[in-house]
This record gives structure tokens, C-alpha cells and sequence, in this order.
């Protein structure tokens, strides 16, 4: 006899089975952890990075601390050792002293879209292996980031309204796949939670730490803001937006190349550039003592200047 058709199954019944498989997934992934630096101590969260021990975190989670403790949610314990840090992407890397869960899989967060459900995993209030789930709020966000005496801004943050607390940070955004797209850093507001994105230029930071322990990056030496092209260069250039420098530092690569304020910055080595986050993006190691050749609109006409980055000394 022919089974009658089957009943479809009811949305809130997906997604919780959604969530309930990727906390199943992550939460053996994501550790707690405890830090003392000479600021006193802090805590927070770590996902675990690669087999060898390594794991991600937030770089104000381990702050000037050189080692701290790592507690599993099998009740195992690590010591750690901070790897490296870069407080201008609020990023770090330690490794524990002993084996750890295999890493999960990591996503690239170019993909994701608005009202995408996310699902974070993390340590808040002390509390182990707590999950929250939401959905992805806006992007394209941009955090303030400090170092020791230069700032940047982190370009492409996350924004969810998947419940974050303090202790969070460091802790899995992870989509409906289970597949790591963020590592949350900061808790903005009630129901607003940010996260830096996994994606090229993470991991290229993420990469520098493993390896060196801190991230080169090339200086220029100017501030600039996005600002709208006029209407006829929009419509020639195909651009509707470029970088207005606002501000040329004293002797900077910037101002021995003639950068002044009021040009805008249409094309880096002839890549279109729309915001700072593209800028930042071409400043990493492999631009330090290279020609780079700079295209600005300048009083109504096209120039090109050529200048040569130094390395950023924070």
C-alpha cells in the first residue's frame, strides 16, 4: 500500500534543528578563556584554528598577557601561549599546550546577505558553551580599532542581533552550515552584536600571526573619507564614489609623493578604489618599499602620483 504524503516539517521545528546541529558542531571548538596581563585579568572566548594546538581569538581578550589558561567544553583545560596579536584587526592567535578539538570548517563572510540567520557560540558572563542564534543585521560595518599609537578602522564587521554579553568576544559567528564567518569582538548596544569577518584579508592577517607573530603593514600617511564622485566623472569613470584625502601627515610617503587634501582617490596600481576598507586592504606586507602608482581627481582633471609606502610603526 502507497504511504500517504508526509507531513511537511514546521519552520520553527528547522530551525531549531539548524541551531541544535551547529552548536552541536562548534561548541567542542570554542574555548573559554582566562588571561592575566598587567592590566589584571580577562576573559573570554578562542575557536579552535588548526590541529597543532593553534587558536583564534580577539586581541583584546589577550591584551599585553603572554599566556593564559584554554577550558574545553569536555571540562579539559590548556594551558596557552599567546602566538602574536594585532590590535588594529582585533585579532590574535595562541596555542595550547596539549592536543585539541579538530578545527571547524571556515566560511568566507563576502557571501553572506542581510537577514541571513547566524548562530554565535561563546563564553559569556562565564557562562561555557552558551549559543545564541539571530540573523546577520547589516553589513559592511566599520569598528574603530587602536593600537599603541596608531588606529585604524576594521572594514566589513558584521552586524547580528544574535545575543552577545561580555566574554563573548572571541567567540564563533558561524552560518546555518556550521562554517565559522566571523569572530565576534564587541557588543555595540542592546541587541546588537558585531563581529570581524573571515575573509581574504583575515586570513592574510591570520597567516602573518602564525608565522611572524605580528602583521606588517605599509603607511601612507594620509586620512580619507568616502565621498560621492560629481555626476560627470561618476558616468566616465563607471565609479560613483572614491576616497577624498582630508588630511596629508608630515613627512609621509603621501606628502613626498604630492598628495594634498581635497584629491580624491579613484585607483591604486589602476584598481578602483569606493572605500577606506579597499585602501587598507592594498597596505598589508607586500606593499612595504614598493612603487605604487596613485590615481586622484584632481581641481577637474586626472593625475597620476607615484609613491613608495613605508612600513607602519605602531
Amino acid at each position: 500500500m502507497e504511504e500517504g504524503p508526509t507531513r511537511e516539517e514546521d519552520p520553527l521545528d528547522a530551525y531549531s534543528r539548524i541551531v541544535t546541529g551547529v552548536a552541536e558542531s562548534l561548541r567542542p571548538r570554542v574555548a573559554a578563556l582566562r588571561v592575566r596581563g598587567r592590566r589584571g585579568e580577562s576573559a573570554g572566548s578562542a575557536v579552535v584554528l588548526s590541529g597543532e594546538g593553534h587558536l583564534v581569538t580577539n586581541a583584546h581578550v589577550v591584551g599585553d598577557a603572554a599566556s593564559g589558561e584554554a577550558a574545553f567544553a569536555d571540562g579539559t583545560t590548556a594551558r596557552i601561549e599567546v602566538v602574536g596579536r594585532d590590535p588594529l584587526s582585533d585579532l590574535a592567535v595562541v596555542r595550547a599546550d596539549r592536543s585539541v578539538p579538530p578545527p571547524p570548517e571556515y566560511g568566507d563572510a563576502s557571501s553572506l546577505r542581510v537577514g541571513q540567520l547566524v548562530v554565535a557560540v561563546g563564553n559569556p558572563l562565564g557562562l561555557a558553551g552558551s549559543v545564541t542564534a539571530g540573523v546577520v543585521s547589516a553589513l559592511g560595518r566599520s569598528l574603530p580599532a587602536r593600537g599603541r599609537t596608531t588606529a585604524r578602522l576594521i572594514e566589513d564587521v558584521i552586524q547580528t542581533d544574535a545575543l552577545l554579553n561580555p566574554g563573548n568576544s572571541g567567540g564563533a559567528l558561524a552560518d546555518s552550515s556550521g562554517r565559522v564567518i566571523g569572530i565576534n569582538t564587541a557588543v555595540a548596544g542592546i541587541g546588537l552584536g558585531l563581529a570581524v569577518p573571515g575573509n581574504d584579508t583575515t586570513n592574510r592577517i591570520i597567516y602573518a600571526l602564525l608565522h611572524d607573530g605580528r602583521v606588517r603593514r605599509a603607511y601612507l600617511g594620509l586620512v580619507s573619507s568616502p565621498a560621492p564622485l560629481p555626476v560627470a566623472w561618476a558616468e566616465r569613470t563607471g565609479q560613483r564614489t572614491a576616497l577624498q584625502v582630508v588630511e596629508v601627515l608630515e613627512h609621509s610617503p603621501a606628502e613626498a609623493s604630492g598628495l594634498h587634501p581635497g584629491d580624491m582617490v579613484l585607483a591604486v596600481n589602476g584598481r578602483p578604489l569606493g572605500d577606506a576598507g579597499s585602501l587598507q586592504r592594498l597596505l598589508l606586507s607586500d606593499a612595504i618599499g614598493r612603487r605604487v602608482e596613485i590615481t586622484v581627481l584632481r581641481n577637474g582633471a586626472l593625475v597620476d602620483v607615484v609613491t613608495e609606502p613605508t612600513e607602519l610603526v605602531d
